[in-house]
């Protein structure tokens, strides 16, 4: 029986843990267990067999950090065709082969490109292949962007099947803030195989992730929790939980319709077996997911089923000459600023148009999405009359966008569709042909019917396109402003399918734009419009926007409602946008970029909240002429950083977000150590601290993190790296006289490091304070190795660098 036929008829069993089963077998403290399958392929071999023996189906070959990115080329093509060859001599039902996470962040939160992840994942997908490995499971993954990458890369290059699993913290997002539901929809919505959760927590406090992925998964489900917490024993890591204990937290998954099961850190045979055992006295559970109408970005998602949802206009040049000549002169802080805008406006969905006929639209799509997608959380429109640019945008976009548009013309399904089903992406569509736009709301519903049934030709369910039944102008062809709330009435009752609608045309040439635009509004809603398209800077509209979730009880007891309206100001001095009377223009549409209100330093504090890394250079140096380096990093740069880790702690805001914060106040530090210099003065300095990845550990992603935090709150960094030798930070603190050291690790198998570490510091007779970092470490781990603090993220990081140094000002 192959593979996807096994999935789909039953439950498959993974095997479990090979780190610690490979440390217990002799593997040395930062040694990368690939490694093992050319040194000690025996004890490799024995591990597999022993889960084979248990009842696994599905063995995983030893090849989780197997990537360029960490082993030399040179050595990559053997490790992994030995891997594989050693899960298939233990006699395995099916080997998969484990694609690791690369290491390295990518762009915009790191300098890995997109392109760079995609060569990195596709080579060893090749390789895997080659070898024999019947499947791909991509697991352990914290960035959806990541996944993404590799999906493609595996799916472009190989015909093997792909599972997914992402790994979530205990509040129930990954490391970068994506949450269950964003991972889930996105993953299947790209075609994978099988997805789920891996790692990080015990199958007990995995339970919500579970129940929210059961919810609307329809594809088998996976689930490879670890054996518990890790601890220290005796200088060694221990998992407490017992296999009796995991089987009960495993039983109510199955219930949810959980199929594909195994073990992460920590587990064992024992717990394989018991698995076989529960599995075998069971029959699966078929489970019915929810089909919605949602699009997402990478940490969000949003489901149009659920409330009126708000697409922002603005982003698109048609008759704005400010926004064109943004374009042109590729000033994407300028994009940047009307993207955030409409957002903290209540832009649910953001529309991107970058076309204009002298640039290159497909590269400025590639451009714009990544930059606008670091600083936004809201999904985006892909909007565009070119193949090239949507599918340009489509690929490094980070989630399920909307693609705007298909039409009933043959030839523009053919070229849309397919783009739409490799990449995940929904699809709007217009209803015209080649005859134009129909007269009635029979002929517009024909060309809506028409493009639902060819999407679903294509594998495109009918959630995932949404139509535009066409807005003309009341001044020239009022009789079709009916037409079209009729086609909306149409559309919902027979075809069942999400609509959006561009509001505002309805009135262009007409006086009192507001009103008419409203009223239509909400004319459009009661006939079934789901998404109107509109400016989100307009009162009037969003006021209507506000109310009309308030009579469809989407506004729980009319909180926001009521909040809002406090401030609500209508008649010819409210801003309104594209609704503005046909003699007055929108005010925001001409304001130029670099335009500063009275309080520079708040524009510059509002910069950096919003990570807007392009413009706070500039505006930093015209604070120059007025204040100090001091004062503006008291007054801007300290007050920014603080909200930004309240909204960080909060989780109201992630760390693509936080990052952004953070190189937006990089920028502008520079122009201080720049102005320092000139003056012949020395940067302030909050104190010196110095960070170093431990020696055998080459994950230093956590570590980068810090560095730009701490040097963003003023403090000076002295970076040691990655596998730093004992020796060299011993040497360091010692010629550098540095009293505050942070040092990470991100495997178990490198924490002794860690300690022999802090223990060749303190022989030397040099007086420090340590503070630890890393994803395997908690307080426990803290006590074994020795150290001062132990930091859960960078902030807290920054938290006890500032208290020591408060404590201790003699060492600034």
């Amino acid at each position: 029986m192959k593979l996807k036929e096994a999935l789909q008829t039953g439950f498959l069993l993974f095997d479990g843990a090979m780190g610690t089963m490979l440390q217990e077998k002799g593997l040395a403290a930062g040694m990368q267990p690939e490694y093992f399958n050319l040194t000690h392929p025996e004890v490799v071999t024995e591990i597999h067999r022993q889960y084979v023996a248990a009842g696994a189906d599905i063995i995983t070959a030893n090849t989780f950090q197997a990537n360029g990115h960490k082993i030399p080329k040179v050595e990559l093509p053997k490790i992994i065709t030995a891997a594989v060859k050693l899960a298939k001599d233990s006699g395995a039902r099916f080997v998969a082969y484990d694609m690791g996470p690369i290491g390295a962040l990518l762009a915009p939160l790191g300098t890995l490109s997109f392109d760079e992840a995609y060569k990195l994942f596709a080579q060893q997908a090749r390789l895997a292949e080659r070898a024999g490995a019947d499947l791909v499971v991509l697991e352990t993954v914290s960035d959806l962007l990541e996944a993404k990458a590799a999906i493609l890369a595996i799916k472009e290059n190989t015909d093997l099947p792909v599972f997914v699993t992402m790994t979530y913290q205990a509040d129930g997002r990954t490391f970068v803030g994506c949450d269950s539901v964003t991972a889930t929809l996105t993953l299947q919505a790209l075609g994978v195989d099988a997805l789920g959760v891996n790692c990080s927590l015990g199958p007990k406090e995995l339970l919500p992730v579970v129940e929210e992925i059961t919810r609307y998964a329809q594809v088998p489900v996976v689930v490879q929790a670890n054996a518990g917490l890790p601890e220290m024993e005796n200088g060694a890591t221990v998992y407490r939980l017992t296999p009796a204990a995991y089987l009960a937290a495993i039983a109510p998954m199955l219930d949810l319709g959980v199929t594909v099961v195994g073990g992460c850190c920590g587990t064992t045979p024992a717990f394989t077996r018991g698995l076989r055992e529960l599995l075998d006295s069971r029959q699966p559970v078929v489970g019915v997911a929810e089909k919605v109408t949602a699009v997402t970005s990478g940490v969000q998602t949003v489901i149009l089923d659920e409330r009126l949802t708000v697409i922002g206009e603005r982003l698109n040049p048609t008759g704005k000459k400010r926004l064109q000549a943004a374009i042109r002169q590729k000033d994407l802080g300028y994009l940047l600023k009307e993207g955030i805008q409409q957002v903290t406006d209540g832009g649910d969905i953001l529309d991107v148009n970058v076309g204009l006929p002298e640039i290159d639209e497909a590269a400025m799509m590639q451009e714009v999405i990544p930059a606008l997608q670091s600083v936004v959380n809201v999904p985006l429109q892909i909007d565009s009359s070119s193949v090239t640019a949507i599918e340009a945008g489509a690929r490094i976009y980070n989630g399920r966008p909307l693609i705007n548009s298909v039409n009933g013309k043959l030839e523009t399904m053919q070229a849309i569709f397919p783009i739409a089903k490799k990449y995940g992406a929904l699809v709007l569509g217009l209803t015209l042909d080649e005859t134009g736009i129909p007269k009635t709301a029979a002929g517009r519903l024909q060309v809506a019917r028409r493009i639902v049934e060819t999407g679903a030709s294509y594998g495109i369910p009918k959630e995932d396109i949404l139509i535009d039944p066409l807005v003309l102008t009341a001044s020239a062809q009022q009789d079709q402003v009916q037409v079209t709330l009729d086609t909306l009435k149409l559309v919902k009752a027979q075809l069942g399918v999400q609509t959006v609608a561009g509001v505002s045309n309805v009135s262009f040439g007409l006086p009192n734009r507001p009103l008419l635009n409203s009223t239509f509004l909400a004319a459009a809603v009661g006939a079934g419009l789901s998404a109107p398209i509109l400016n989100p800077g307009s009162q009037q509209m969003m006021a209507t926007v506000t109310t009309l979730r308030v009579i469809n009880h989407q506004d729980k007891d009319a909180q926001t409602y009521i909040e809002k309206s406090q401030d609500w100001q209508f008649g010819p001095g409210s801003q309104s946008g594209n609704g503005s009377t046909s003699k007055a223009k929108d005010a925001r549409s001409e304001t130029p970029a670099n335009t500063v209100p009275k309080n520079q330093t708040e524009q510059l504090r509002q910069l950096i909240l919003q990570g807007r890394k392009e413009e706070t250079p500039n505006l930093t140096r015209q604070l120059l002429a007025a204040k100090s380096p001091l004062e503006i990093v008291n007054e801007a740069f300290i007050p920014a950083l603080d909200e930004v880790g309240q909204k960080f702690e909060a989780g109201t805001l992630f760390l693509p977000q936080l990052m952004q914060s953070a190189e937006a106040v990089k920028g502008a530090q520079e122009v201080l150590k720049d102005y320092t210099a000139a003056q012949g003065e020395t940067a302030s300095n909050q104190g010196r601290i110095l960070l170093a990845t431990v020696a055998g550990d080459i994950h230093d992603i956590g570590k980068n993190i810090v560095k730009m935090i701490m040097e963003n709150y003023g403090f000076q960094v002295v970076d040691l790296g990655k596998d730093v030798p004992i020796e060299k930070v011993v040497a360091t603190i010692q010629e550098e006289d540095i009293k505050l050291v942070g040092l990470s690790a991100l495997m178990t198998t490198t924490v002794q490091n860690m300690k022999a570490t802090i223990k060749a510091v303190r022989d030397a007779g040099l007086e420090c304070t340590f503070i630890i970092g890393g994803a395997v470490l908690n307080e426990d781990y803290r006590e074994f190795v020795g150290a001062d603090y132990y930091a859960k993220d960078a902030l807290e990081s920054v938290k006890y660098a500032q208290a020591f140094f408060e404590q201790h000002p003699e060492w600034v």
